[in-house]
């Protein structure tokens, strides 16, 4: 039986397509310059394509800016929300004062049942 076996490519490991009259798009590279560990990274992209004016590092994964005949373009980031914290989120809804009060009620609330727990525990 071993020798009656089917013969054939391997799946997926070569393609039946030849180059033969395929015209590649024309290309453009473009460099992207770190923020954070200043190295470059050159992307390809097709010349007709909008090139992003930001990239993210390989190194480092920090954000890196596009250079046009060396320079770094200006990135517009006025549109970019900054990130709340649930402490700025807390501070909206209430001042310090009332903070300080709510903390000082809770403990005094944890207190006396961490007391109660002991004089269970005891009895």
């Amino acid at each position: 039986m071993a020798d009656r076996s089917l013969r054939g490519m391997r799946i997926g490991a070569q393609s039946l397509q030849s180059e033969d009259g395929v015209v590649f798009a024309d290309r453009a590279e473009s460099t992207y310059r770190c923020e954070n560990c200043g190295r470059d990274t050159v992307m390809v992209f097709a010349a007709d394509a909008d090139v992003p004016d930001t990239w993210e590092c390989r190194t480092c994964g920090g954000s890196a800016v596009h250079l046009v005949d060396s320079k770094p373009v200006e990135v517009d980031r006025s549109g970019e929300k900054v990130a709340r914290t649930h402490w700025d989120m807390l501070l909206e809804r209430r001042t310090i004062p009332e903070l300080e009060e709510l903390l000082a009620e809770r403990l005094e609330y944890l207190r006396a049942r961490r007391g109660q727990a002991q004089k269970q525990k005891t009895a």
